[in-house]
């Protein structure tokens, strides 16, 4: 162990629960056909049918894009009607729609929803939690330094941690957890509760330079 000598060292901590700000939604839609790219958001039926469903609602042409096409065929060659997956990316920049969102995917009997990205101002949130436990450990210090009789010279050195429960947490434990966006009402079609909020905690480990007894 390293050896700090005429030091203390101060511990805090500080967490906080932060609000998604917006979600991307990534479906699969099963197509009967297969088409280029460029084609498939206009001329696929199935992705097609989505899209519009999803206008509906309010989403913007531009908020889905497509990831991918992953092609299905039994003859073992790639023809025009081979069978595709479009794997497609939904924006949903207005939160309080997204239970609508649901809905409308669930009822396409082509689309499947296989992922949900919640997406935060995670800098901002984090620069913020990370000032408040320095606050806090500034704080304990003095007081410290104060009881033991000694008075703090200066900040000898300091260890950040930064702990976020949602990067530890599986896909299938969100799908798991509350949707507090809204009030009770019936669940979305889609048949699972997910959540837009997750805890952010900061640790701080400080060693203060203090002057002698």
């Amino acid at each position: 162990m390293e050896h700090k000598p005429d030091t203390i060292k101060v511990s805090a901590s500080h967490k906080e629960e932060i609000f998604a700000t917006h979600a991307d939604l990534h479906v699969t839609v099963k197509g009967s056909s297969l088409l280029s790219s460029n084609e498939a958001m206009k001329k696929a039926k199935e992705v097609n049918q989505l899209l519009e469903a999803l206008k509906q609602v309010g989403v913007k042409e531009e908020a889905v894009t497509l990831q991918g096409v992953n092609v299905s065929t039994s003859s073992g060659a790639v023809l025009k009607s081979s069978t595709a997956s479009y794997r497609l990316k939904i924006r949903c920049e207005d939160l309080a729609k997204f239970a609508e969102i649901l809905d409308v995917i669930s009822s396409q009997k082509n689309a499947t929803l296989t992922q949900t990205e919640w997406k935060y101002d995670e800098d901002a949130a984090r620069e913020a939690l990370l000032l408040t436990t320095l606050e806090k450990a500034k704080s304990k210090a003095a007081k410290i330094a104060q009881a033991m009789g000694v008075k703090l010279l200066g900040v000898y050195d300091l260890m950040e941690n930064t702990y976020d429960e949602e990067l530890a947490m599986p896909f299938q434990a969100q799908a798991k957890a509350t949707f507090r966006s809204a009030p009770a009402e019936p669940e979305p079609s889609l048949g699972m509760d997910v959540q837009h909020s997750k805890t952010i905690h900061v640790n701080v480990d400080i060693w203060y330079r203090v002057s002698e007894f």
